[in-house]
């Protein structure tokens, strides 16, 4: 077991949810603060 980003759990199943996945543009990754290929939570957020 373990913890696996949303792009190796989410992209393979979205075909099937019929789901979009977007990407934060460069607009968006400054107004928050965060890198646009993540993470998108401090270290200790994560758990």
């Amino acid at each position: 077991m373990g913890v696996y980003t949303l792009d190796k759990v989410a992209r393979p199943q979205q075909k099937k949810l019929n789901a979009q996945l977007t990407t934060l543009t460069d607009q968006h990754t400054a107004y928050i603060g965060v890198p646009a290929q993540g993470p998108y939570k401090a270290e200790h957020y994560w758990y």
